[in-house]
């Protein structure tokens, strides 16, 4: 059905060692020893928590994987899962595409629900950012690949889950960290932690900053994390966090094909000029409460804030935005019998309302002397109320110890209201799309305690974001619908020799309707319209491997692949027929493998190797971007320099092979007078990075 081309597999070595400053008592070096594959347990709330017994495909990333690189980009390590692909520019201008879903959206991630906890990391109008959260307050990240979570809001790409850092270990232990790398890459972090009986407080405040390697690129982030839990007991506890983030991130813009090929540091002209940028700060707060009811009943339930309040001075005028959204969760999670079948479940809702308010204003960038962008008069005042909520339930009945079947519901209702101020007074405009029903069906069979096939079908949607609820004029545009579709998936887990061989693969088929056209109408302005279908299917293979060469060596591997095809089915826009095209803006195969060599005298080598196909930029395919492979090396090493004092360093080169890549595209970028489409944002050429991390354990 697919997979017309094959490739020769690079296979390369990668890895990362660090100390975690929460989860390490005293101890001396590991000698090195024979360790099975551990088995993945994934988040509580969903309906089983053994990765093994889960009918979907769900990618996780643990905390050595996350850690694995520089600990600065999280799209490096996203990047090595099968079937997603996150593309970056600059560390704040990301997108997020899973199995082709979200790669046409122009700027930021959408199509995708993502969690911090138990905290949305989605905004009301449909925008997802993670790229704010230090990666070394990440304890794991689960991404669900589809519509197959009722639990998690059925969106069309999938959900992200982050769980976050909390220390296990009781007593205190605090940790500081440099990473010091090319561009003027610096960052800096310190922690501490504190574990009792029944309560835990973790502490963390990170500054990374880069000068960055293109014309106006220079970054900043500050960000502080406090984590915990309270009122720990055997029926019960209360987990509470918060994230505050300072940004500031100068904005080089996208790039046309002849400055790509020539100079690819050069920022946009106007973006240089006005000296744009983003500066930003947020903060998300949550309370959870878990509670064992009795020995067959859970609850758990959380309130949680997102606050966010932006400027960003660009070179067609100075936006100012402010967005503050709660909500609340609560789930009941339970057993029970029908006859000698045993019978699991969630049931719940989640209500979220998010106010944004925004408004534009010249950009004097031109008359302010080469000093960059200068406010001006207010042009636009819009406020945008956003309601939504979902009510979901799951069950899974083991129909014997070798079958068992799964079956899930969400609904969905959104409700929004507009008013524009500027640049005249209209009334509040309502709307509402609809109740959406989202199923999902799963049989899972397993032959032996080591092996699981399944099969499932599901249906998902994908609200529209706040442009694309707008026409040109700025008003509510009623004929908009959410896009929806139809997800069918084969799949397999397999533990191969003593589990020191974990292999994985899905098969999926996925038919999207009413798809979501952003025509741009302006410099910053785009107009929704449902223009048609796009068609998904591919085949997502992955493994993971641990072998013993001798007393001294170990060696880790792993494998990921993802094959595609992903075009438009049905899709007319402006009079043009795309029927046939390849899907804009997300390359079909793409290949990643590494290996990590351990010895027990804590030295470490370790490397990676990805490959992207090419990447069609324009919905005609008259425009590609080139496939690129990517090299990365590291070495390092761990020691303890006394009984309560650990340390690690380690250097790394990362695109070691200088390859000219395009780290992110603009889908359909479009011509301005003689000048070419600035498709373009170009990645980091090589570069170099070193760290040290010291650790105190009391």
């Amino acid at each position: 059905m697919i997979l017309k081309k094959h490739y020769f597999l690079l296979f390369a070595l990668f890895a990362f060692q660090n100390i975690e400053a929460q989860e390490k008592e005293r101890q001396t070096i590991d000698s090195v020893k024979t360790l099975k594959l551990e088995e993945v347990v994934i988040s509580p709330l969903h309906i089983n928590s053994e990765l093994q017994n889960t009918p979907a495909s769900i990618a996780v990333l643990s905390k050595k994987e996350l850690t694995q690189n520089n600990t600065t980009d999280i799209s490096t390590v996203i990047n090595t899962l099968p079937g997603v692909f996150m593309q970056s520019s600059n560390l704040t201008t990301t997108r997020i595409s899973i199995r082709g879903i979200g790669a046409r959206t122009p700027y930021g991630t959408n199509k995708i629900r993502a969690f911090y906890g138990s905290i949305p990391l989605t905004s009301g109008n449909s925008e997802t950012v993670i790229d704010d959260i230090d990666l070394e307050n990440i304890n794991q990240i689960e991404v669900i690949k589809g519509p197959l979570s009722s639990i998690y809001g059925a969106g069309l790409g999938g959900a992200i889950l982050i769980s976050p850092q909390l220390s296990k270990t009781k007593g205190e232990s605090a940790g500081i960290s440099t990473v010091y790398g090319s561009f003027g890459l610096l960052k800096n972090r310190f922690n501490y932690s504190l574990t009792g009986k029944e309560s835990s407080l973790n502490i963390s405040y990170h500054n990374l900053k880069t000068d960055g390697w293109r014309e106006n690129s220079a970054y900043n982030r500050n960000g502080i994390t406090l984590a915990g839990e309270l009122f720990k007991k055997k029926n019960g506890k209360l987990t509470y966090f918060s994230n505050y983030t300072y940004l500031k991130a100068f904005i080089p813009s996208s790039i046309s094909k002849e400055v790509y090929d020539s100079n690819p540091q050069l920022g946009a002209p106007t973006w240089v000029a006005s000296k744009g940028f983003k500066e930003y700060k947020s903060t998300l707060a949550g309370l959870a409460y878990d509670f064992k009811i009795n020995e067959n009943l859970n609850n758990s339930t959380s309130i949680f804030i997102n606050y966010k309040d932006s400027n960003e001075p660009r070179p067609f005028d100075i936006l100012h935005q402010y967005t503050f959204g709660t909500g609340a969760r609560t789930q009941f999670s339970g057993k029970f019998k029908i006859r000698k079948t045993e019978n699991q479940f969630i049931a719940g809702i989640e209500y979220f309302t998010d106010n944004y308010n925004g408004d534009t204003f010249e950009n004097l960038y031109k008359t302010n002397n080469g000093q960059g962008s200068l406010q001006g008069n207010q042009l636009t005042s819009t406020d945008q109320k956003r309601h939504f909520y979902n009510i979901f339930s799951q069950i899974r009945t083991l129909l014997s110890e070798k079958i068992e079947f799964q079956a899930g519901i969400n609904y969905n209702e959104t409700h929004f209201e507009l008013t524009n101020f500027l640049p005249q007074k209209t009334s509040t405009e309502k709307y509402g799309y609809d109740g959406i029903f989202s199923p999902q069906l799963s049989f899972l069979f397993k032959p032996n305690t080591k092996q699981t096939i399944y099969v499932s079908a599901s249906k998902g949607f994908s609200l529209p974001t706040t442009e694309e609820t707008l026409t040109s004029t700025g008003n509510i545009n009623p004929d908009i619908k959410p896009e929806s579709g139809y997800n069918f998936e084969v799949g397999g887990k397999f533990y191969f020799f003593n589990k020191n061989l974990y292999t994985e693969f899905a098969i999926y088929r996925m038919e999207i309707k009413d798809l979501l056209v952003a025509k741009r109408i302006g410099d910053d302005q785009y107009e929704g319209i449902n223009a048609g279908k796009t068609f998904h299917e591919g085949i997502e293979i992955s493994a993971k491997h641990n072998w013993i060469i001798n007393s001294i060596f170990s060696l880790n591997s792993f494998i990921g692949a993802s094959l595609g095809k992903y075009e438009f089915k049905d899709f007319i826009d402006n009079g043009i027929d795309y029927s046939g095209n390849k899907l804009t803006g997300v390359a079909a195969n793409k290949i990643n493998a590494g290996i990590v060599l351990n010895t027990t005298s804590g030295l470490f080598f370790s490397a990676d190797f990805q490959f992207v196909d090419k990447i069609p930029m324009n919905d005609a395919n008259s425009a590609y971007a080139d496939s690129y492979k990517i090299i990365n090396l590291k070495t390092g090493y761990r020691l303890e320099i006394l009984p309560n004092l650990n340390t690690n360093f380690a250097f790394g080169v990362n695109n070691i092979a200088d390859e000219k890549y395009a780290s992110l595209i603009l889908p359909n970028a479009v011509a301005v007078g003689n000048s070419s489409p600035r498709y373009y944002y170009p990645g980091l050429p090589i570069n170099y990075y070193g760290n040290i991390a010291l650790i105190f354990l009391f």
